[in-house]
């Protein structure tokens, strides 16, 4: 006994093409995990150019400045005594691969390239970097003279190898072959590695955080060994938000493990075990040992290194810990926050402006504003000197600290609640009360005035004076006086955007935050360039469902008794009249369907890969106690129709907080058509022959379908007397 070993794992929170901004992370996390008493730190996938670099692996710059801020790594003081790898893209043979290059005290030990690319979801690895194929082989890869002049080394071992250190073996895995089907993990550990060390670029999804906990326990519950697991934190550029999550296991155990969400910009896990440990295990499973006296053998690349002198020996030995996993509507809380405070400090812009309809969305969306004002006074009050540096940066004062969220809230959020005639007074009572109670900016303005202008300048040239449904109006006339109020009110939110700061003597600009939540993204009840389109959407990727559960969530941890009532009240657009004060329209009755039921229809087209046939047969059977199959039938083509005529409006939705796995996102996570024959004949008569030849519409759906022909050769459809499909143009 006696073998202790420390082992650091970075959490970074990296930014693509920033390489001196990685680089600094870099070497801060180095420093940290050195000042903890490791002897080894590794840290998350691509770390040095950024994981979401995408099409700029096509540039030979992305290589060149990945090599030069390795040459700084090399030469840095603060990289000396310590094995260290770190995670670039590298040319071999003019092939670009991911890859995580080994260093010790100025050289380069070994560069290994990843055997799996991920290829599903929001990835598309294969379309920048290719597999390394020769399984247990490496092969002599030239370094470029920058860095063989500091090193002295011509070439280096490049491929499928292990570390031989002098007292214990060291492999390698790259994110997604952890997650494969046929894991290296375990033909490593049956060829004697001890320590696997993995650094990835995981997403975070609603009630997916147990996933990377589950597969490190049972890595190592299987063939024992350390499993050491270094995630990417974060918004480096895109949609999705790196979760952290990073772990270290041993023998099935987790023995340390970061934060899910966090401001910090890096954070090091460590853990210190005996070597031991891991060898009486393994000794102690007979089938472990039977196979590992029969099986290949890796190229192995000594290492003149003792992981065992150069950790503090006077650390004491890391005990298991549980794994707490948050709760979805804790997610909700801070995920996002974190998300936004990457885009607006990475934006140079000085807050965020939200329309405040009162509405769950966009209360949703304010209070999640309100979340990272929370977390960001809970770091500064802990000296989170960069935190508070950006912030300052961020509001142009160089003075301000923020002791309370309410206060600082005033400072980075304007909402506004932007009325008609048709706004009802309980809309505009509970924006707000919200906005008082979290002590945003707050606004109260009447668009009557500008919607009559334009409609004006409408009826001055055609003669023609356009009427809502109510009024006598055809269906065309009541979409279009509908569609111009959300329209403008886009205008008027980047108007506001614009000028707000400089109205109140601040610099700079306002980040226009959207509110449509995922199912009606999915459903394309959202009017086209409307005050949906905006600069980005926290909310996008979660579900309505979720979001009240997180509105409920939130009003009992922030204290705010008027969430109650903004949970309780009928989601509504309030863009047509209301009857004696009244309001006459909600959402869901203008959709022909629920959330709940969204929900559903939007994790079997996209989870489960079902076409309409499929999902009328999966549904006849989960509905059946409710639904005859008739209305089964008549729902699930009521949904594909709309999904077909609106699946254009996914082509300029506003960029979301990757947050759910039904995402519609057009061309980044939900690579579908955005045109489409919206009657579907041959899935429709599908389903047609498993139901009674005459059609029936259930009684959530009567009168829902008002009429539906043929003029000009082209189906048209008027639903809840809104024309959705006319002379082939989708509105």
């Amino acid at each position: 006994m006696g073998k202790k070993v420390t082992i650091a794992t970075a959490t970074l929170n990296q930014w693509a093409l920033d390489f001196d901004g990685n680089l600094q992370r870099i070497l801060e996390s180095i420093i940290e995990a050195k000042e903890q008493g490791a002897a080894y730190r590794t840290g998350p996938e691509l770390e040095i150019c950024g994981y979401s670099c995408e099409d700029h692996f096509y540039e030979n710059d992305t290589f060149l400045h990945s090599w030069e801020v390795l040459l700084e790594l090399l030469t840095s003081p603060s990289c000396n005594d310590i094995l260290i790898d770190v995670g670039m893209p590298v040319k071999f043979k003019s092939v670009a691969y991911n890859c995580r290059v080994v260093f010790l005290n100025q050289k380069i030990l070994l560069i290994r390239p990843k055997l799996a690319m991920c290829n599903d979801g929001n990835y598309r690895e294969s379309r920048w970097f290719t597999s390394w194929e020769k399984v247990r082989k490496i092969e002599e890869l030239r370094l470029p003279e920058i860095i063989s002049s500091i090193t002295g080394q011509k070439t280096v071992p490049f491929g499928d190898a292990i570390l031989d250190t002098k007292d214990t073996c060291l492999g390698f895995e790259i994110c997604e072959e952890l997650w494969s089907p046929k894991n290296t993990h375990v033909d490593m550990s049956l060829d004697g590695v001890e320590i696997i060390i993995n650094g990835s670029g995981s997403h975070t999804e609603l009630r997916k955080a147990y996933i990377i906990r589950k597969l490190v326990t049972d890595a190592t519950l299987k063939c024992g060994g350390c499993y050491v697991f270094s995630n990417l934190r974060g918004c480096d550029g895109q949609r999705i938000y790196f979760d952290g999550n990073s772990c270290i296991c041993l023998n099935g155990e987790i023995l340390a493990y970061s934060k899910q969400f966090a401001l910090q910009d890096v954070e090091i896990t460590t853990a210190t075990f005996d070597l031991e440990d891991i060898r009486s295990y393994r000794n102690s499973k007979r089938s472990f040992v039977v196979e590992s006296a029969r099986c290949a053998n890796y190229p192995r690349i000594e290492v003149d290194f003792s992981l065992t002198e150069h950790s503090n020996s006077r650390l004491p030995i890391s005990v298991p810990v549980d794994w707490i996993s948050l709760p979805p509507e804790e997610e909700i809380a801070q995920g996002p926050a974190c998300w936004l405070w990457d885009y607006l400090r990475r934006s140079g812009q000085g807050g965020f402006f939200l329309p405040l309809s009162g509405g769950v969305d966009s209360s949703s969306t304010a209070l999640i504003v309100y979340s990272l004002c929370r977390l960001i006074v809970q770091e500064v009050q802990k000296g989170e000197s960069t935190i508070l540096s950006d912030l300052r940066r961020i509001l142009g004062d160089h003075e301000y600290t923020p002791t309370l969220p309410n206060e600082l809230c005033n400072r980075i959020l304007v909402t506004c609640y932007m009325g008609t005639e048709n706004s009802s007074k309980e809309t505009k009572k509970r924006a707000a009360g919200l906005a008082a109670a979290i002590g945003s900016y707050h606004m109260v303005i009447t668009i009557d005035k500008v919607v009559s202008a334009v409609l004006e300048i409408f009826s001055t040239i055609t003669g023609f004076f356009p009427k809502f449904a109510s009024n006598g109006g055809c269906a065309r006339q009541n979409l279009a006086l509908q569609n111009i109020q959300a329209r403008l009110r886009m205008v008027l939110s980047y108007l506001f955007a614009q000028l707000m700061l400089w109205a109140r003597n601040r610099p700079g600009g306002l980040l226009v935050l959207g509110s449509a939540n995922v199912d009606e993204a999915l459903r394309g009840y959202m009017t086209k360039y409307d005050c949906s389109s905006a600069d980005v959407n926290p909310i996008g990727g979660i579900s309505k469902t979720d979001l009240r559960m997180f509105l409920n969530y939130v009003k009992e941890k922030f204290n705010i008794p008027i969430i109650g009532e903004i949970v309780k009240a009928p989601p509504t657009a309030e863009l047509e009249p209301l009857k004696e004060g009244a309001l006459m329209q909600t959402d869901e009755e203008d959709m022909g369907m629920t959330y709940a039921e969204l929900s559903i229809f939007g994790r079997l087209r996209k989870q489960e890969r079902c076409g309409p046939y499929s999902m009328f047969y999966k549904l006849k059977d989960r509905w059946g106690n409710d639904c005859s199959p008739e209305e089964v039938a008549e729902k699930v083509k009521h949904f594909f129709r709309c999904y077909a005529i609106n699946r254009h409006k996914m082509t300029v939705l506003t960029p979301s907080y990757h947050a759910e796995g039904y995402s519609p996102d057009d061309n980044r996570f939900d690579l579908r058509p955005f045109l489409y024959r919206a009657n579907w004949s041959r899935q429709f008569k599908a389903i047609d022959k498993e139901v009674p030849a005459k059609k029936v519409c259930s009684p959530r759906f009567n009168g829902c379908f008002k009429k539906t022909g043929k003029l000009n050769g082209v189906c048209f459809l008027i639903i809840k007397r809104k024309i959705i499909f006319h002379f082939g143009r989708m509105i």
